[in-house]
């Protein structure tokens, strides 16, 4: 292809603008409109109608037209259909209808006496029991070893007789000794002992070895009578508990599988729907279990298959409740007789929570037994065991706070004053006073906060620590508000007893409690105050690293009340007690934790002195927190809050003092990219503001300050890794030095930006996975070129030097093999040089004189575009020609010509013949080989018809008849 003679088109740009504006067209409405409401045809029919009769019908519509979802129905509405088909059927259906409605108010009444999901399950206070109480004493257990005669009788032996005598003898099997004994396991062996027994459990039941099964339950059972490591006895309680659960869950669904032949039994079933078989089997069980000699494992065996007793008769559960309920009364260890209340109280809540009697019973029995505690046998065990009272009291904490739990639940309040009755008449028993805090209702605790205040301090201190009773009131009024005229006094009583525990790990257990209290109904006075006592008691031998996750609640209580940061830091001993946070990953996250609160609820921008100082302490922590082994996501999240924090400092019309910030945040954050790209911004918004003030005509200070905005970013760029940033941030911040007639700076930015072209490497990583950085490069260059046409050519440097100098290092960039991207900036650059060479540019910066009014279209300077234009067409069209030799790059060819073919048609004076025909040429090379795209080739066409009615655009027809749509053979 020969070479050609570049001429740009001429342009004006507002008649053009013009001739693209739509023209309004009135619109007329009818009566119909797609957002009108739509009339449906509602049919309705007469519940009462005779059958056969036909239904009556009131129908309305609308004076529009007809909606064309309806016009298919034929008038009548599907859904109304149905409905008039079951009302038809209603009278045969009111019998049945009748019984359903019985069964219907059965389960509703038998859904409000289950218990709801307010009810806090053993399930969640299993963890707590088997975390808190532990031993580093030595374990024993009794193990099964089972013999042949466990196994399963084979199908030939069945006659009745031999295997009742058979499992006669196996359930005697296990009092002639038929277990061995395990000592001096680890509590962790224990604990896997018991799992294993429970895994034996469901073994025996899959092969059908019920005895042996039943066997390991009564083993099981026995366990919990040993109280040789009392400490371990809560935990022990949980996980035997656990094996009698699994054994109870099995024993029930096998009688209730038997009771689904021929179909399923509902949920709540009768015992009228229980076949006689599946009540043989079940009253089999219960007369295995009564016939167990000794008395613990009678009873949590029997109170294991407790729910088994709605196969039998309705008011099974309810006789057996208060009949194992005395049985009880039989345990002579007040511990193991609290526990086994506690396991009856669980079933009970599980099976019938509607009978609180038995719950009240068991609750009253155990007040009874506390007599015991002071009795000469208990007394002696403790002394062999070297285990104090306060400590041997603690033990029945699970026990009697979840049968309080269970009798509390959906209670009434008088209740309430019924057990602070019995407390007062035991003597203000501590451990009862401390679980009935916990379990009522905190409204209820917190109307009467001042009566418990009462009867903690008469209580006995040796007995049960008092901070831990101000501990549970204190949770009560964190939930509930007590008298408004109380809580002063409430709060001087609690803290005078707190404050007097000695041990740090106990007081700060009891404090971070009471500071909700205080931040929930006090100003910052109290709470500075509570700040200074915890600061006083954690201090002294660093009895603060023990206590991190305590005092992370105080700062998140704290956080949650005061929510205003200029209260927040004005407290004194805020930031002193940050200061107790010295593990680098503890500090960091409550820094952290503060920020979050900050960002979340700091709407509207400060520049209060004392919160700045604070957050920029604070941001500081975190930031110097960043390692070389730092994970970026930690970078990416730690940056973003300190974003924020930036983002909502404004010293308003104080620009110098807003600058002075960002160089000092500069200092403080260099170890975080995104925060100095941020401070970049920041930097060039406050130019631009200082520009919108004054209106874009700068005095002599304000001309210097934004010299020296513009001289922070410039100094501050360089230091980024990031080079699409770098290369971004130079771009931007030479646009806004150009706003604001800083025309040196800006000159300094963009060749700044051409000098580092060269470093973009190939690829780069996208969220972990390499990418081309060809597209980035080819978005930026763009971006780039749109903002040299209001760029002034220095005087010194000659003719679009900045132009120049771009485009050599596009010519000297290792671009990727079998890629077009050079040449196609070359394309991108032809729109910007033909733009460059017109009277008038496209647009302009006020108050900067562009190349327009440089050089006032002298014939040198646009001699000078053309030179340029045509060197870059010979460019590509040399790409072009290489291109044709490669076969597999046709489609690539096609593409170049059209995106070439394009830009002449858009930018080119196409009078020119040899112009002209360059274009024809790329046209039909373009569509040579049947890759173009038709429908874009038809617009391009009917475009250059609209053109050619233009009155300076006439020769556009000569062109439009040499141009002709091929399609691909």
């Amino acid at each position: 292809m020969a070479a050609v003679q570049w001429r740009s088109r001429g342009r004006n740009y507002e008649a053009e603008l013009h001739r693209c504006r739509s023209e309004a067209v009135p619109v007329e409405f009818g009566d119909y409109h797609p957002l009108k409401p739509i009339m449906v045809t509602d049919t309705k029919t007469r519940r009462g109608a005779r059958k056969g009769s036909t239904s009556s019908s009131s129908s309305s519509s609308s004076s529009a037209a007809p909606d064309p979802l309806s016009s298919m129905l034929d008038g009548t509405d599907p859904l109304s259909m149905f409905a008039a088909a079951s009302a038809t059927e209603t009278p045969a259906m009111s019998h049945s209808a009748s019984l359903g409605d019985m069964g219907r108010k059965r389960r509703e009444k038998e859904a409000e006496e289950a218990v709801g999901i307010d009810f806090e399950p053993w399930a969640a206070k299993r963890g707590e029991i088997l975390a808190r109480f532990t031993t580093t004493e030595k374990l024993s257990i009794n193990l099964f070893s089972g013999s042949d005669r466990g196994k399963a009788p084979s199908p030939g032996s069945s006659a009745v007789s031999e295997k009742v005598r058979t499992r006669l003898e196996e359930l005697d099997d296990l009092e002639e000794g038929s277990q061995r004994e395990l000592l001096n396991l680890s509590q962790q062996d224990y604990a896997n002992r018991i799992e294993e027994l429970n895994q034996s459990l469901k073994e025996a039941w899959a092969s059908d070895q019920k005895v042996k099964a039943l066997k390991i339950v009564i083993q099981c059972s026995k366990l919990l009578s040993d109280t040789s490591v009392i400490q371990f006895y809560p935990s022990k309680f949980v996980l035997i508990t656990d094996i009698l659960d699994t054994f109870g869950r099995l024993v029930y669904d096998r009688i209730w599988t038997m009771c689904s032949d021929p179909r399923p039994l509902p949920d709540l079933f009768t015992v009228d729907e229980v076949n006689d078989t599946a009540k043989e089997t079940c009253l089999n069980w219960f007369f295995k279990i009564a016939s167990i000699r000794e008395l613990l494992p009678r009873l949590y065996v029997e109170a294991a298959i407790l729910k088994c007793n709605r196969f039998l008769n309705k008011t099974g559960i309810q006789e057996t409740l208060p009949r194992l309920t005395a049985m009880i009364r039989g345990i002579g260890d007040p511990l193991v007789a609290a526990y086994t209340r506690a396991y009856l109280c669980r079933v009970g809540m599980e099976v019938a929570p509607n009978l609180k009697d038995s719950l009240n019973r068991n609750f009253f029995d155990l007040l009874g037994s506390f007599r015991q505690i002071s009795g000469e046998s208990v007394q002696n065990q403790l002394v062999l065991q070297r285990v104090e009272v306060p400590e041997y009291l603690t033990l029945y904490s699970p026990a009697i706070n979840w049968i309080l739990q269970c009798i509390a639940y959906r209670a009434p309040e008088p209740l309430l004053v019924e057990m602070t009755g019995r407390c007062k008449k035991l003597g203000n028993n501590a451990l009862l006073l401390n679980s009935v805090m916990r379990a009522f209702r905190p409204e209820f605790v917190a109307a009467r906060a001042m009566d418990f205040i009462g009867m903690i301090k008469d209580c006995d201190e040796a007995g049960f620590p008092k901070h831990l009773l101000f501990g549970s009131l204190g949770r009560s009024l964190a939930c509930a508000d007590p008298p408004e005229s109380e809580r002063l006094t409430i709060l001087n009583e609690a803290w005078k007893v707190i404050t007097k525990v000695r041990s740090p790990r106990d007081y700060v257990n009891c404090a971070e409690i009471w500071v909700e209290f205080t931040c929930r109904h006090f100003t910052k006075r109290e709470v500075n105050t509570v700040l200074t006592d915890i600061i006083k008691h954690m201090t002294p031998d660093r009895a603060f690293e023990d206590a991190y996750p305590q005092l992370q609640s105080v700062i998140r209580k704290i956080l949650t009340y005061f929510n205003d940061f200029s209260v927040l830091f004005s407290m004194e001993r805020f930031l002193p007690f940050l200061d107790m946070f010295q593990k680098d990953s503890v500090r960091v996250e409550v820094c952290r934790s503060i920020m979050e609160v900050f960002i979340k609820h700091q709407l509207e921008s400060t520049k209060d002195p004392v919160i700045l100082n604070a957050m920029l302490h604070i941001c500081k922590t975190m930031h110097d927190s960043v390692n070389a082994l730092t994970l970026e996501d930690e970078k990416r999240s730690l940056s973003l809050l300190i974003i924020g924090f930036i983002r909502m400092v404004c010293f308003g019309r104080d620009f110098e003092q807003q600058l002075s910030f960002c160089v000092e945040a500069r200092a403080t954050f260099c170890n975080l990219e995104p925060v100095l790209v941020q401070l970049i911004h920041t930097v060039n918004q406050l130019a631009m503001e200082t520009r919108r003030v004054m209106r874009g005509s700068h005095s002599r200070k304000t001309a210097a300050f934004v010299r020296a905005c513009a001289a922070y970013s410039f100094i501050t760029i360089p230091s980024l890794s990031s080079i699409f940033s770098r290369l971004s941030l130079y771009l931007q911040s030479g646009q806004v030095a150009l706003a604001n007639l800083c025309l040196s700076q800006a000159d300094a930015f963009l060749k700044a930006a051409v000098s580092i072209l060269p470093e973009v490497p190939r690829s780069i990583s996208v969220e972990g996975k390499l990418r081309s950085s060809e597209s980035f490069l080819l978005d930026f260059i763009n971006n780039f070129l749109s903002t040299l046409l209001v760029v002034p050519d220095h005087p010194e440097h000659g003719v679009l030097y900045l132009v120049r100098g771009l485009l050599n290092m596009v010519q000297d960039y290792t671009w990727e093999d079998n890629s077009d991207a050079k040449v196609r900036v070359y394309a991108s650059a032809l729109p910007l040089l033909a733009a460059m060479s017109q009277e008038t540019y496209l647009y302009s910066i006020p108050k900067v004189d562009s190349n327009e009014t440089l050089y006032g279209g002298d014939p040198k300077f646009l001699s000078e575009i053309n030179k340029l234009c045509e060197t870059l067409i010979g460019q590509i069209l040399d790409q072009l020609k290489a291109l044709s030799r490669d076969e597999q790059s046709t489609r690539r060819q096609g593409a170049l010509a059209f995106s070439l073919f394009g830009v002449l048609l858009a930018h080119g004076d196409l009078r020119n013949n040899k112009l002209s025909q360059l274009a024809v040429n790329l046209w039909n090379l373009s569509h040579k080989h049947g890759y173009c795209d038709t429908r874009i080739s038809v617009r391009t066409l009917e475009y250059i018809k609209h053109q050619s009615l233009q009155h300076d655009m006439a020769h556009m027809s000569d062109t439009l008849q040499r141009l002709a749509l091929q399609s691909r053979t």
